[in-house]
């Protein structure tokens, strides 16, 4: 496995766990082939939204690319956990490219400026839980 891991502290470790898990039975059985595509050809499910330690929220998204759609470089404002629910996700990060097939995982430092591409012949997905700062985009893009 190519993922990066940084220890969290406990009570930030517990919450992402509650979160993950309010939303791994939706988003874990979402059928294949039902997601409604933007133009880049990414579709986005978000599941949880949940506020914790006063300023801060925990999101979950499922995120879905066609074969070869990528999301371009960009932030965010708190740490990212995205695991692979299929196909294979190449991401780029600190001058380095990190492959993860289903089933692997990638902890991204708030603020680590990233992009993702499905290098699958078929549709590729990802769980993105975010542990984030209240009332700021999710996602910025760079510039």
């Amino acid at each position: 496995m190519h993922a990066i891991q940084h220890h969290l502290r406990p009570s930030l470790a517990r919450n992402a766990a509650c979160a993950m898990l309010m939303a791994a039975a939706g988003l874990l059985s979402a059928a294949a082939g039902a997601q409604q595509f933007d133009a880049k050809g990414i579709a986005r499910t978000e599941s949880v939204r949940h506020d914790f330690e006063g300023n801060r929220e925990a999101i979950q998204v499922r995120v879905d690319f066609a074969p070869g759609a990528s999301f371009p470089k960009h932030v965010h404002p708190g740490v990212e956990i995205a695991y692979v629910l299929a196909g294979t996700v190449e991401y780029e990060m600190n001058g380095k490219t990190i492959r993860l097939q289903a089933g692997e995982s990638l902890y991204i430092p708030a603020g680590a400026a990233h992009s993702a591409k499905n290098v699958s012949t078929g549709n590729s997905a990802e769980l993105a839980t975010y542990l984030v700062e209240k009332n700021k985009p999710i996602v910025v893009l760079e510039k």
